[in-house]
């Protein structure tokens, strides 16, 4: 099968961003080996709606694949939480997404610290691949691991931001394992509004996932959106828009109960 082709990662929209705003400002935190491009468009569109906006690049990503092998999933952690606390300085109410990993961080952070709204997209409570499990074996006789080409999912997703590596370093598979071990343990800790988002279609994560997160929680208001036809990458689908707005009525929402 023909691998993916990496894409250059020093390109502007692979960069991370920052979109001065209101008092309501929002992280976006991207997914394993991907960047902040992935969630340009809601940050985009977030912005427009009056937010303040920062997409980050988690540390070894957004440079080479060879630089994720230097990171484990405290550093993914520590690297979100540090975002959302300086948003919190700057900003009256904090929100937070993030997509696959990113919305495994996104529990974290609501399991962790005090935050307006949380909503994971794609946020694997379980994956797909059986041979993930065994990642930190694996990377004993295979140190990395290749992305296979999907031209489908190609023509499904906005290749103007799909920017992130052709690959991972095998033994990372058993980081990204962790913290979905971490969040769902602690799912209970998630008292915020919060909406899971995910596609019926996702080829990557569990289809129970988002169902697993809103009955673990705590939330009050708490809710699934459910995609249809599009890749575990939703962010640069055509569905953005639809994902955008309905974080956009969350937020507000939990904002006006706050401050109630």
């Amino acid at each position: 099968m023909e691998r993916v082709v990496e894409r250059n990662m020093s390109d502007a929209a692979a960069q991370p961003f920052l979109l001065p705003g209101g008092g309501h400002g929002v992280v976006l935190i991207h997914g394993f080996t991907g960047t902040c491009a992935h969630m340009r468009l809601l940050g985009d569109q977030l912005h427009a709606a009056g937010f303040t906006v920062r997409g980050i690049n988690l540390p070894g990503h957004g440079t080479r694949l060879e630089d994720m092998a230097r990171y484990t999933w405290k550093d993914w952690l520590q690297a979100a939480k540090l975002a959302v606390a300086e948003m919190q300085e700057q900003c009256q109410h904090v929100s937070v997404a993030g997509l696959s990993m990113g919305g495994v961080l996104t529990l974290l952070i609501a399991e962790q610290m005090e935050i307006t709204a949380a909503v994971p997209i794609s946020a694997p409570m379980g994956v797909q691949n059986r041979l993930l499990p065994f990642a930190r074996l694996g990377s004993l006789v295979m140190k990395t691991t290749y992305w296979q080409r999907d031209r489908e999912r190609e023509r499904l997703l906005d290749q103007r931001y799909d920017y992130g590596y052709a690959g991972f370093p095998t033994k990372s598979g058993a980081d990204l394992l962790h913290l979905m071990r971490l969040a769902r343990r602690n799912l209970y800790a998630v008292t915020c509004p919060l909406l899971a988002v995910q596609s019926r279609k996702d080829e990557t994560i569990t289809a129970d996932s988002a169902e697993v997160i809103v009955n673990g929680v705590s939330s009050q208001r708490r809710g699934v959106m459910y995609l249809e036809d599009v890749p575990h990458v939703c962010t640069i689908s055509r569905e953005h828009a639809h994902i955008a707005q309905a974080m956009i009525e969350l937020f507000r929402k939990a904002e006006t109960e706050k401050t109630a």
